[in-house]
């Protein structure tokens, strides 16, 4: 690209900053065609993300846009909120794709809105394990708390999430351990917000991959616990 040109991601994003306004079926029918190209823009960034991470991490170097991706239309049947479409778009790429469990590295491309705390940002980590898989992680952390704090440093760009940490510390760890934060979380997550100039930028995706990197040994990490989880399943 030359200097002064886009990257794809901001046509996307345009596109669903529309969305966001007009998030009905007669529009969107109305404007398929940027939908269509919009997903093909997306799908192509998702490629080119996977490949860039299967250079540093072997295990998703086999997946493809389809594994990693999420269809546009919302399950509205038990929500109050009936608008027929995400106003979003995400790959998430990790080992044996998004339905796997294994922790992986997101990216997340949303309108930016203030008020209601949306926008753009990358993820490396594991959101919303389930409960075996959370204590199999606990269990990392009470082991070897100094070497996951380590390894969380390593990802220079990104921050510890303690959203949604527990009150208290969970029955089996001691109260006063250096790293009771970290045994309170059911969440295990990186996080790295993106401005809408590094979403417009044309070097957006080699940023990204670039990112990520720092991140591999925090999630290898986590799917030595998460394999660890699995075994425990697959031995009852």
């Amino acid at each position: 690209m030359k200097i002064g040109e886009t990257g794809p991601m901001k046509e996307v994003l345009d596109f669903l900053s529309d969305l966001r306004v007009h998030n009905d079926r007669e529009w969107f029918e109305s404007n398929r065609s940027r939908y269509e190209g919009a997903r093909r823009k997306f799908l192509a960034f998702t490629e080119g993300l996977i490949a860039g991470i299967g250079s540093f991490d072997p295990e998703v170097r086999e997946l493809t846009a389809k594994d990693c991706t999420y269809r546009i239309y919302r399950d509205i049947r038990f929500s109050a909120n009936k608008d027929p479409y995400k106003t979003y778009m995400g790959a998430y790429v990790c080992r044996g794709g998004r339905k796997s469990g294994f922790a992986g590295y997101y990216f997340h491309l949303e309108p930016f809105d203030s008020e209601a705390k949306t926008g753009c940002f990358l993820v490396a980590g594991l959101y919303m394990p389930e409960s075996d898989v959370v204590k199999s992680v606990r269990e990392e952390i009470f082991e070897d708390g100094a070497g996951f704090v380590r390894d969380v440093g390593k990802a220079r760009e990104f921050r510890f999430s303690f959203a949604g940490a527990l009150c208290r510390i969970p029955a089996g760890y001691p109260a006063d351990s250096p790293y009771a934060d970290y045994l309170k979380m059911k969440d295990f997550c990186l996080e790295c917000p993106l401005s809408e100039q590094e979403i417009a930028s044309a070097d957006l995706l080699e940023r990204t991959v670039d990112r990520f990197r720092g991140a591999r040994p925090f999630l290898m990490r986590l799917n030595r616990a998460v394999e660890y989880a699995y075994e425990l399943r697959a031995d009852r």
